[in-house]
């Protein structure tokens, strides 16, 4: 683990977050003392869902794609 100092962070930032975003982690140094650690976070995207999560939870009629009655449609579509 590498250390910074504060001024060195303050003047050069985006350099030290490229080497965070890297994988790279640093100690904040402020007069010769840690203060803070910097680390990249972990991964913040999603894990995929499996699939069949509300397996057998409802039953799909064999009819659902079946056009609506048009009584129906005319109240979606405001007719």
């Amino acid at each position: 683990m590498s250390t910074v100092s504060l001024h060195e962070l303050v003047h050069d930032a985006t350099r030290v977050l490229d080497r965070v975003a890297a994988g790279e982690h640093f100690v904040v140094v402020r007069g010769g003392h840690p203060v803070a650690e910097l680390r990249p976070l972990p991964s913040m995207r999603p894990s995929p869902r499996p699939h069949g999560l509300a397996a057998g939870a409802f039953v799909v009629p064999d009819d659902f794609d079946k056009p609506l009655p048009e009584s129906l449609l005319r109240e979606f579509e405001g007719r």
